[in-house]
């Protein structure tokens, strides 16, 4: 197996794999270009985020500055807007549903390393997915953790940082984030 697809696979991972460096690197080139591009430029945008965010739905719209590992395992549903200052650690699948919002200097987290300090001297890390459903809204400055699933048509209020998965038609809030208000839709 090579790291990546121990990475893929959310098994434990050598980061400093020289694949996984290549495509970290290639992928902050992308970020450069894009974070520098003017808003005049949306043809020049367009191409670039599409060659970042190849899983990404046409017509996703972020707004700069945008940060990532690798692009390539995010996934987004139609209709979903990223504000500004977004990191998204896509070191597992990330999946946005349709009509998600996002809100500035919103973090999602798919990299996790060991607990115990030996471990982590042993330099592996892992990953595990997030998906986020459709009709979420992440509230500015929130954070996801690894492995976290936000239902469908769910809330996380600002500042929240999110440890375990959220039901739908929930809102959270706090950390780690409590169940606030329960909605019918």
């Amino acid at each position: 197996m090579s790291e990546k697809q121990n990475m893929l696979e959310s098994r434990p991972y050598n980061a400093a794999d020289p694949e996984l460096v290549q495509e970290r690197n290639k992928a902050r080139e992308l970020i450069k270009k894009l974070n520098f591009t003017s808003p005049q430029e949306g043809d020049l945008r367009a191409q670039l985020q599409k060659e970042l965010l190849p899983n990404a739905a046409e017509d996703l719209h972020i707004e700069y500055p945008f940060y990532c590992d690798y692009g390539t395992q995010i996934y987004t549903g139609k209709n979903v807007f990223i504000n500004f200052n977004c990191t998204i650690l896509d070191c597992a699948q990330v999946e946005i549903g349709d009509n998600t919002l996002i809100g500035p200097s919103v973090q999602i987290y798919t990299g996790t390393h060991p607990l115990l300090p030996q471990k982590r001297l042993e330099g592996l890390e892992s990953a595990k997915k997030v998906r986020i459903g459709k009709n979420v809204w992440l509230g500015g400055g929130c954070i996801i953790l690894p492995g976290v699933w936000v239902g469908d048509n769910a809330v996380v209020a600002a500042g929240a940082v999110v440890t375990r998965d959220v039901a739908p038609g929930t809102v959270v809030a706090g950390s780690p984030a409590k169940v606030i208000r329960r909605f019918l839709v």
